[in-house]
């Protein structure tokens, strides 16, 4: 096929017009190579990175796959982490609202298992999850596989660093063995060639460079010998740049956690994103780091995967990547829109030969940098905005234009002192300037919501 425009495609009329009116006419590489073998019901292996479209390819299959008048799962999408899965839900019920009455329900762990067992019994066209609540419904009955068409592994390389290969193995050899298969990863190591060749039939191998340009970023590798070195390194370049966003990427959950105790000592705007934790406490990370309350996350990579934050203004490798692929991913997060991106990686004596395998693999002459003086006077980056908690949330049919019109009725606060708000099943999240974080919470906890008094707090 040489078109890359969607309307090339055999697509049902209501996907293709929605398509337009969100303004996706041509596809992206991966889109263009997968899509008319998707359509065609052939299983498709595709490596892609974040933002490659792969989501939109796979969702357009699913979606034309769909029989909406058979009230039963006819589609499983497997993510690695929640965030993922919410994000993926989210695409595909965009790309499919011009469809009536298609269902997709959100399924993973370290969210009530109640409401999930509700949501079961209503039924649904679509499940999007984590492999181990899939598994956990699956095993007690309460999801029935017989009428599975296409079945979804989203970033399988995460999912197989996380231990999922067990929950896999259960979950793929419960689906019906006449269906289609797409798997997508953004490394293809060893493990998910093996994965792949035992759950696809005669599939479509697709290998997409990355669509990120690496050229619109400025990459600075410094040689450092122990923590302590590159804990102060990690503070001078922070104050020399005073980056509002910045991520910091470490390989281990401890060194997540001595990261971020160390900056915050330090006085750094600072949260910590790793597996550990439980699931409400990586959703107010996420929140304060993407609405621009806090200006430094500290994570590894699975945690960080599916972190959607615009406009990030540099990257750090405190640890070096074990693969070149990884570190080609992490550093993609920055530099995006037409601006320059920072990129900073440390590294000792004996990595250094994770150094040259990204010098090789990116084809980049790499020379150890000098660290920068400190700025005369420069302090520790504080985010402009502070982020409230509202006790009710989707369940409660609260909506973001409910929040902004609550804290602006009156003229009290004007729209621009308001930022991202983000709603989830049971709260909701608002972004204020921190000039009048005291006046909008008690405009919050003193005023109605829908004709309601929900509680409020500052998210600390």
């Amino acid at each position: 096929m040489t078109s890359t425009s969607f309307s090339a495609l055999n697509l049902k009329p209501e996907l293709l017009s929605n398509l337009d009116t969100m303004g996706f006419t041509q596809m992206t590489p991966i889109q263009a190579q997968s899509l008319p073998a998707i359509l065609q019901g052939q299983d498709v292996i595709g490596q892609g990175k974040t933002g490659s479209g792969k989501t939109a390819a796979f969702g357009l299959g699913v979606l034309s796959n769909l029989n909406v008048k058979r009230f039963r799962v006819q589609a499983l999408v497997l993510c690695p982490t929640r965030e993922l899965a919410d994000q993926v839900a989210t695409d595909i019920r965009t790309l499919g609202r011009a469809i009536h009455n298609i269902k997709v329900l959100t399924l993973c762990g370290g969210m009530p298992m109640g409401p999930q067992i509700g949501s079961l019994e209503h039924g649904a066209h679509i499940l999007v999850g984590t492999p181990g609540r899939i598994l956990d419904h699956l095993s007690k009955g309460r999801i029935d596989l017989s009428e599975l068409n296409t079945l979804v592994l989203d970033e399988a390389d995460r999912m197989l660093e996380m231990g999922f290969q067990e929950a896999l193995d259960a979950i793929i050899g419960a689906a019906p063995k006449q269906r289609q298969t797409l798997l997508f990863s953004a490394t293809y190591p060893k493990a998910i060639a093996n994965i792949a060749q035992s759950v696809t039939h005669d599939a479509l191998m697709i290998k997409v460079a990355a669509t990120h340009d690496t050229s619109s970023i400025q990459q600075l590798f410094y040689k450092l010998d122990g923590t302590e070195a590159r804990d102060a390194a990690l503070e001078t370049l922070l104050l020399n740049h005073q980056p509002e966003s910045a991520v910091v990427f470490c390989n281990t959950k401890r060194e997540v956690q001595n990261v971020a105790d160390e900056l915050h000592h330090k006085g750094f705007s600072v949260v910590e994103l790793h597996g550990d934790m439980e699931q409400r406490e990586r959703d107010q990370a996420l929140v304060q780091f993407a609405n621009k309350s806090i200006s430094i996350l500290v994570a590894t990579d699975v945690a960080a995967r599916g972190l959607d934050v615009d406009n990030l203004d540099a990257v750090f490798n405190f640890e070096l990547s074990r693969d070149p692929e990884v570190h080609v991913h992490r550093i993609g997060r920055t530099g995006r829109a037409g601006s320059k991106g920072l990129a900073f990686s440390f590294f000792s004596d004996n990595e250094m030969y994770r150094v040259a395998q990204i010098d090789e693999y990116m084809d980049i002459a790499i020379s150890p940098a000098v660290l920068p003086a400190v700025k005369a006077g420069a302090e520790p980056y504080q985010a402009g905005m502070v982020t409230i908690q509202i006790d009710g949330g989707k369940k409660q049919k609260v909506r973001p234009g409910d929040i902004l019109g609550a804290l602006t009725a009156g003229g009290a606060l004007t729209a621009d002192q308001i930022g991202k708000i983000n709603l989830m099943p049971m709260r909701a999240y608002v972004a204020v300037s921190k000039k009048v974080a005291k006046q909008a919470l008690q405009i919050l906890a003193n005023g109605k919501i829908k004709g309601r008094q929900f509680r409020a707090r500052l998210v600390k």
